[in-house]
């Protein structure tokens, strides 16, 4: 037993000191109320590779130096390294966020399904089709996810949006690529990798509460995975995992009081001992009567609690002192921007997109919007129609430039404006577009449900005359197409009913074929 504990203590020390010679490991948990009664909650754990630099694509075909790593994800770091990819970007998401209750999140990849963006440089000739190829089956096989269907039926190379968050080699160009799967949903299967590779796992520290059976019992919930490298510090890994959970259906009460015991069924028993920080950050609610379990230091407006420094379980709480609580009619935390999407007509060959973008801000904004339709989808680009408000005149002067690149070869429609949205206005943008018909063969399973189409983006822009600081991008809905679909009961009813007719028939001709007729004489009877 003794030994046991030396040893124990040794592994400790020696992480603890390997991190310090150029790993580091941060942790936080942020939980905000929100004003509809719901929960949100925000999992970041962040490792620094201090120093460490990416990998150059012209060095693909020679032998990489050794990759030695204590905190670091070495599984994700060794995708990294064999695909020479500066930067990822990765998002698995169940739900759709409704920035009218829940204003913006802390990671604004929240688009409902499987979004993979990644800045790689440019080596040989068709040496980037093939890295990406690669890339996105390596992390398919990582995290569980069907991330290999994410091919050029479901990639496009934006002009505006998804510009990279950290730096880029100097004299090596690069390229971005874009890929998103709206009918890839996250579940445990997902997080068991995910857990994996933090350096304490989910044994200690604020990972401890990560429970998939509460986790994925939430309103909304998603994984993240963001691989950056900034020159002067080194490359940075951050995984996160955020979740909006509702107390009241939770308890079945009508109450909307919270404790770690409630939400996750867990406490955090003891701190990561490799983290270099581990906080807890509850934001307060603003001008509510409330009471919490273990007051600390107050930073306004929230309260931050540091995790290292706990000495038995912490089980955070916080109580309302009301009765009974309703959940409001209308949203309270209406963001500046907003936009939404739908579709119209009930013809399976023909349809109408229709978006509006709304601007509550006293300034005009500048904003790119993207498009991603897939091929099965051909826009028209001459029904294009732009108005403000409720006038009918067509307002094409906000469209400041266009990039357009129609579908080919099944490859996805590029439709990327930069539009001015007046002040205080609502600009409606729609045009028609036509539904592909399909052989059978290219129907997906469940085809008569339709085909997800992926959410837009909209992504504004930093403007010089502008006194309002560059605001998070924001996702839209998702959109289902009924498409002309074949009836495929129809084989399966075909053979049914063949192979009972075919039953039926073999049964008689077989009892007719096998069967002996033979006279029977009836005693007292007339007939002989």
């Amino acid at each position: 037993m003794i030994r046991g504990w030396i040893g124990t203590g040794l592994w400790l020390l020696c992480l603890s000191q390997l991190a310090l010679g150029g790993e580091t490991f941060d942790e936080q948990l942020r939980i905000r109320p929100l004003q509809d009664g719901r929960l949100y909650t925000h999992f970041t754990f962040k490792t620094l590779l201090e120093n460490a630099s990416p990998r150059l694509p012209n060095m693909i075909n020679t032998e990489d130096e050794p990759q030695h790593y204590t905190l670091f994800p070495l599984a994700l770091g060794q995708i990294i390294r064999e695909y020479a990819v500066t930067e990822l970007h990765l998002s698995l998401n169940a739900g759709k966020w409704n920035y009218g209750s829940w204003g913006y999140p802390d990671d604004p990849n929240v688009g409902t399904g499987a979004e993979l963006w990644v800045w790689m440089g440019e080596g040989e000739e068709g040496s980037f089709d093939a890295r990406w190829q690669g890339l996105r089956n390596a992390l398919a096989g990582l995290f569980c996810a069907s991330l290999g269907e994410l091919d050029d039926r479901r990639t496009t190379t934006p002009t505006v949006a998804f510009q990279p968050d950290g730096d880029l080699p100097k004299g090596t160009p690069h390229r971005l690529i874009y890929a998103f799967h709206p009918s890839e949903n996250v579940c445990t299967e997902n997080l068991t990798p995910f857990i994996k590779l933090l350096p304490c796992k989910s044994r200690s520290g604020i990972a401890s509460l990560l429970n998939p059976h509460r986790l994925f019992d939430a309103d909304w919930h998603g994984l993240s995975v963001r691989v950056l490298w900034k020159a002067d510090q080194g490359v940075e890994v951050t995984l996160g995992v955020q979740a909006v959970f509702d107390p009241m259906r939770l308890k079945g009460e009508s109450k909307r009081d919270w404790s770690f015991s409630r939400i996750f069924e867990k406490t955090i028993n003891n701190a990561c001992p490799v983290a270099r920080q581990s906080d807890i950050i509850l934001d307060l609610p603003a001008s509510e009567n409330y009471s919490i379990s273990h007051p600390t230091d107050l930073l306004e407006p929230s309260m931050v609690y540091d995790v290292n420094t706990i000495d038995k379980p912490l089980d955070l709480s916080l109580s309302f002192e009301e009765n009974h609580f309703t959940y409001p009619d209308t949203p309270l935390s209406e963001t500046p921007l907003a936009i939404m999407r739908s579709q119209a007509g009930t013809s399976q060959t023909k349809g109408h997109l229709h978006v509006a973008f709304t601007n509550s801000l006293e300034e005009p904004q500048r904003v790119a919007y993207l498009e991603m339709p897939p091929w099965i989808i051909k826009p028209y680009l001459h029904t294009l129609t732009i108005t403000v408000n409720d006038d009918p005149a067509r307002r094409n002067d906000l469209i400041e430039h266009l990039t357009y690149i129609p579908t080919k070869d099944e490859r996805p429609t590029l439709f990327e404006p930069i539009l001015i949205l007046p002040p205080q206005s609502t600009v409606h943008l729609s045009f028609d577009f036509d539904k592909t018909f399909l052989r059978y063969t290219q129907h997906p399973p469940d085809a008569h449900r339709g085909w997800d189409i992926p959410p837009a983006v909209l992504i504004p822009l930093s403007s010089n005359t502008s006194t309002i600081p560059t605001l998070p991008r924001m996702y839209s809905n998702n959109i289902l197409v009924d498409l002309p679909t074949p009836d495929f009961s129809m084989p399966y009813n075909v053979i049914i009913m063949t192979c009972t007719l075919l039953a039926m028939f073999f049964g008689n001709i077989f009892n007719l074929l096998t069967r002996e007729v033979v006279a029977i004489n009836i005693v007292g009877s007339d007939y002989q």
